[in-house]
């Protein structure tokens, strides 16, 4: 177990998560930059916090697997690295319904091998007892009741456990599962939850006290325990980590003021590269002092250690490609239809107005987004837009106070539309000044 890395995470587990923490962090997260987009700036769970909180080795061999990988192949592996039958094999994937194993069927058919039972059968059991740990915690799946048998193929020698970069495939693995969390048909939360709440119970310790988050940021949790735990350069790595077939891109550089930097104006984030490339990636990872942040784009330390100093312009900035604020929309907003008299006519041009008169009508869109949502939505819309004269020689004109009245209404529900989306995006469009 020492020999393999993984024996701290016995031991550093939450036996309760906090749902509501979690949801809200896992609402501000973003699929793009990997990072949650705070009201202050962005954070992000680092190679720093997963050495530091769970003890787990990142630097090493990246996790790559055979693709495909399928149920027969998965009753194989079983048979041949956990000694069962095919019988057993296969009837427990079929009662998984896929390339899976529950994890209290492991617990339960090894958890009587003894110090006096043969060889092989503890060969068996001491894999099958790894393969445990990991699926209850760095791979845990949204039900935290199985594993995929793939990850069994790690623990075929158990010579090489200790050879892998688990902190990174646990990070990989993290950002993957909060990415396919932000989606609206998901309900639930996979990978390892006891490392994301750590992570801000670390970096929020006053969040259950007070209100504004942004002045009890600990940015650097582990400043007075550096001399148990160095600083990995290997932190400072800026490309893709991966987990197998899951491939994410980890960006130190958006996130500088977590290490003592000042934060500036980052590059764009890059595309991961499919996970067919997964020996480019590997080699990337192998070469990772070539592929770190350099002094330059570090930048400057910050001036007090612990505290959060950005340049000038990144506020600016970070308020033209994010949110800072998520609040319900009807409390933000607080358009009604009544509103629409409001209007001032001769200033039908102007930027204000067009939020105005995209708003007025998608306020039941943007607070409920469900069917008779955009029932109401359409409705509103045919009240509010009269029909196209039967003859006119410029589909697109209108009086000169408003050039939208009379427009069709296909045009116009298409510039609506695409007025709602610029609202959400923070873009500009001109859409009633240059049609």
């Amino acid at each position: 177990m020492h020999r393999s890395g993984l024996a701290p995470l016995i031991s550093c587990s939450h036996r309760v998560a906090s749902r509501p923490m979690l949801s809200a962090f896992c609402e501000r997260w973003q699929q793009e930059t990997t990072t949650f987009h705070l009201s202050f700036g962005e954070m992000t769970i680092t190679l720093d916090n997963v050495a530091s909180i769970l003890h787990i080795p990142i630097t090493g061999s990246m996790i790559s697997f055979s693709q495909p990988f399928w149920v027969d192949d998965a009753n194989a592996l079983l048979v041949e690295l956990l000694g069962t039958t095919d019988v057993e094999a296969s009837r427990e994937t079929k009662q998984c319904r896929s390339p899976s194993v529950q994890l209290l069927w492991l617990r339960d058919k090894f958890s009587t091998i003894m110090d006096v039972s043969s060889d092989d059968d503890i060969e068996f059991a001491t894999r099958a007892f790894l393969f445990y740990l990991v699926g209850c915690t760095l791979f845990a799946d949204k039900s935290a009741t199985s594993v995929v048998v793939v990850y069994l193929e790690l623990f075929r020698d158990l010579s090489m456990v200790g050879s892998y970069a688990w902190g990174a495939a646990c990070l990989a693995y993290l950002y993957r599962q909060l990415t396919t969390a932000t989606r609206f048909e998901v309900w639930q939360l996979g990978g390892y939850l006891s490392l994301l709440q750590a992570w801000i119970y670390e970096h929020f310790p006053e969040m259950f006290s007070s209100p504004d988050l942004s002045s009890d940021v600990c940015w650097e949790p582990y400043v007075d325990h550096r001399a148990e735990h160095p600083f990995p350069d290997i932190v400072w790595f800026s490309g893709c980590i991966k987990c197998g077939l899951v491939v994410e891109p980890y960006h130190p550089e958006r996130v500088l003021c977590q290490f003592g930097y000042i934060q500036t104006i980052p590059p764009r984030p890059f595309a991961p590269p499919q996970p067919d490339r997964s020996i480019l990636l590997d080699q990337y990872w192998e070469r990772w002092t070539d592929h770190e942040l350099t002094d330059q784009s570090r930048g400057q330390r910050c001036q007090y250690a612990g505290s959060v100093e950005s340049v000038v312009e990144y506020m600016a900035w970070y308020d033209r490609i994010s949110h800072r604020i998520v609040q319900p929309p009807q409390l933000r907003s607080g358009f009604t239809i009544d509103a629409r008299s409001s209007l001032p006519s001769h200033a039908a041009s102007t930027s204000d107005t067009r939020n105005v008169r995209a708003l007025i009508l998608l306020r039941h869109v943007i607070s409920g987004g469900r069917q008779q949502s955009l029932d109401y939505f359409w409705g509103a819309l045919n009240v509010a837009t009269p029909e196209p004269e039967p003859t006119r020689a410029d589909p697109v004109g209108g009086s000169e106070s408003n050039p939208g009245d009379d427009w069709p209404k296909p045009f116009l529900k298409y510039v609506y539309q695409i007025h709602f989306i610029s609202n959400l995006c923070g873009s500009d469009f001109h859409f009633w000044t240059s049609p």
